[in-house]
């Protein structure tokens, strides 16, 4: 497990939101036909790699006697939007607790009065960066943790098992892996996306989510005869980022809270451009966050004698949590597999959406389950064998609780 872990972490497979392709990276192409090979070599079934999609799909048959929905496993393959190249990860057997210097030529240590959670990975193996790349484990760790799933019942054919879905996509981190996802091929009753963090963590409730673009026109002329003529665009956006709940926005919300973020702001006299991302758990309140901003546009374009300011909004995905609250089987069945290997649930409402919010819309519930990992999208995260053990171990018997009790 450790071993295939290094070996997929150490390719580059970061997406690219500029991209028109799919999967949005060659790389991805790459590392997906790769992983064809390996499923085949595993021993799995139906593989194949979907040209129309990016996304390679297995099948671990059933060995059953009777008939039980099929359960499926999605983990992704792309990597945030961070340094991938030359990726160097280290591991530490027997981890003492202490900080972690992970570069000594740059000076770059993991801390633990940064990240006190250190402490309660005392005694296991970390696997940490070299400090100047990601590590990759999300999503690698989710991969890997369901081949090791999928590698105890090939290798244990006495243990009963209904059929097994696997499906391991392109361009999540650029929020466009699930788009194409053909859910009908996939033939799941209902899925899981393993892609959450720390051991126990189970999601089930995600944000709606928005992206609101505003253009503005201005009129530029020159300074000193600008008055009552010059329109300054890149002013205008300043004051209608102004004009937005000041207390509504990602860093003073938690929870179930929503907010408005600026995600890009640009401009001068003539023109500016805004781009917000709203997000809410509610869809009612989702929807007057978007009123709210068509509200504040109108309000602008008022002061004129035609429309400087232009909206767009496009829908990127919406709350798992409406569809999985009318068929709640997969969350109890996670509960059940966790309680029984004595691991707590940590169940939280999740501040951001995964390929299961999409797919979950297409018609299979997809809940989203832990891979162990912490600090993804950055130099200092980590994982530990024991908690991609964990998890492993979590995915096993969630497929054995089903064949018993599906």
């Amino acid at each position: 497990m450790l071993e295939r872990f290094i070996r997929y972490v150490k390719i580059n497979t970061r997406s690219d939101a500029k991209s028109q392709t799919v999967p949005s990276t060659a790389s991805q192409v790459a590392f997906a036909k790769m992983l064809a090979e390996d499923l085949k070599q595993l021993g799995l079934s139906e593989v194949e790699y979907l040209e129309k999609n990016g996304f390679v799909v297995a099948t671990l048959p059933s060995n059953l006697s009777k008939s039980i929905p099929t359960i499926g496993f999605i983990a992704h393959i792309d990597t945030a939007d961070y340094r991938a190249e030359n990726i160097s990860p280290q591991v530490h057997e027997n981890y003492d607790g202490r900080d972690i210097l992970l570069n000594e030529a740059e000076g770059l240590s993991l801390t633990v009065s940064d990240f006190p959670q250190l402490k309660n990975y005392k005694g296991q193996t970390l696997i940490t960066t070299d400090g100047t790349t990601l590590l990759g484990a999300d999503d690698k760790a989710g991969i890997v943790e369901i081949l090791a799933a999928m590698e105890y019942f090939l290798s244990h054919p006495e243990v009963p098992h209904g059929e097994i879905r696997l499906a391991f996509g392109p361009d999540e981190e650029i929020g466009r892996g699930a788009d194409l996802f053909d859910a009908p091929h996939f033939r799941a009753a209902y899925a899981y996306t393993v892609d959450s963090g720390t051991v126990g963590r189970f999601e089930y409730a995600t944000f709606n989510a928005s992206q609101a673009t505003i253009t503005i026109e201005g009129i530029s002329v020159h300074p000193g005869t600008a008055k009552d003529s010059m329109v300054h665009a890149g002013r205008l956006a300043t004051e209608f980022d102004r004009s937005l709940p000041s207390e509504e926005v990602p860093e003073k919300t938690e929870g179930y809270e929503g907010f408005y973020m600026l995600a890009h702001i640009s401009g001068s006299v003539d023109s500016a451009t805004l781009v917000y991302i709203i997000r809410d758990h509610d869809r009612s309140k989702f929807q007057e966050r978007k009123e709210v901003i068509e509200k504040l546009v109108s309000s602008f374009n008022q002061r004129f004698d035609r429309p400087r300011l232009r909206l767009e909004f496009s829908d990127q995905y919406y709350n798992m949590g409406e569809i999985i609250e009318k068929n709640p089987y997969p969350v109890t069945l996670a509960k059940k597999a966790m309680n029984n290997l004595g691991i707590e649930p940590i169940i939280e409402p999740f501040r951001g959406g995964t390929d299961g919010s999409k797919i979950s819309f297409m018609g299979i519930p997809t809940p989203n389950l832990f891979t162990g990992g912490e600090n993804f999208h950055g130099q200092f995260e980590f994982i530990s064998l024991q908690s991609m053990e964990a998890a492993r171990d979590t995915i096993i018997e969630i497929i054995c609780e089903h064949s018993e009790n599906g």
